[in-house]
């Protein structure tokens, strides 16, 4: 009797004090945890000031997409990039270089009323402006379904870059086989061959019309692809020109502020 007397306010005040030391590091946590707002551009570059050998043809600020006008949020023709990107692409800058090359920049960080715009273009499958430069071989109505378009861009997360090289000898873009931004099998890195060992195989079967890339072309992909995996960026299996970081800084946040020039801090 006197034991279980003596047991229940024991364990009460235990609990508390658990309860108690719980939320106190809970807060502590949330007190040291980085807050980022989605329209906060003070961790990002303008990409050029990081990598000044870049090349930029930023086709959303253009007409030259698949869209056919300029996207929303694109104020300037610049690209901006998380620090942390920025710094690991100018390694991949002196890379290149030192092989001849320049990186040419397409995209970088896509602000999310940029990607808004793709989705609402997407929902209007009558608008086909751009199809023969840029999806000949598909019906629109496919484009979600296949996931050519999404709701959300790794780009909105600032980590991300759309690029290909620029030969200095030729001063004409490396040939690639293919455009940026083809919606096809044409575009993904192991068409024609195999992007983990790097040999040309020739197999084009995925191709809906029969396309090709030559050996060379499929060498000057893996030029860029393996520039990019040994400074610390991951590709994706759709698109021979886009790459991320692999340790991204914010891989949660979609950012929301436009695109135009940063100033230098």
């Amino acid at each position: 009797m006197p034991i279980k007397k003596y047991i229940q306010p024991v364990y009460i005040l235990t609990m508390c004090f658990v309860i108690l030391l719980t939320s106190s590091c809970k807060r502590q946590a949330n007190a040291t945890a980085t807050v980022v707002a989605p329209d906060d551009a003070s961790g990002f570059v303008t990409l050029t000031d990081a990598v000044p050998d870049a090349i930029l043809e930023i086709r959303y600020f253009g007409t030259y997409n698949f869209v056919g006008q300029r996207i929303d949020g694109y104020l300037e023709p610049t690209a901006l990039l998380t620090k942390q990107a920025a710094d690991s692409l100018r390694a991949v800058s002196d890379d290149v270089k030192a092989q001849g090359y320049r990186l040419k920049i397409y995209d970088a960080y896509r602000p999310q009323k940029g990607v808004d715009h793709f989705v609402r273009w997407a929902e209007d499958i009558p608008d086909t402006l751009m199809k023969r430069y840029f999806y000949p071989d598909l019906d629109k109505s496919v484009l979600f379904e296949q996931e050519y378009i999404y709701e959300k861009s790794g780009h909105t997360r600032g980590s991300t870059v759309d690029l290909t090289l620029f030969d200095m000898n030729t001063e004409k873009e490396l040939d690639m086989g293919g455009t940026f931004d083809w919606f096809g099998p044409e575009s993904h890195p192991d068409f024609c061959g195999n992007p983990e060992t790097g040999d040309y195989t020739g197999d084009n079967s995925k191709s809906p019309q029969g396309r090709k890339i030559t050996e060379k072309q499929f060498n000057n992909r893996m030029i860029l692809r393996n520039a990019m995996l040994a400074h610390g960026f991951k590709p994706l299996d759709s698109e021979w020109w886009h790459f991320t970081l692999e340790n991204e800084p914010y891989p949660d946040t979609y950012f929301t502020f436009e695109v135009k020039q940063l100033k230098q801090k």
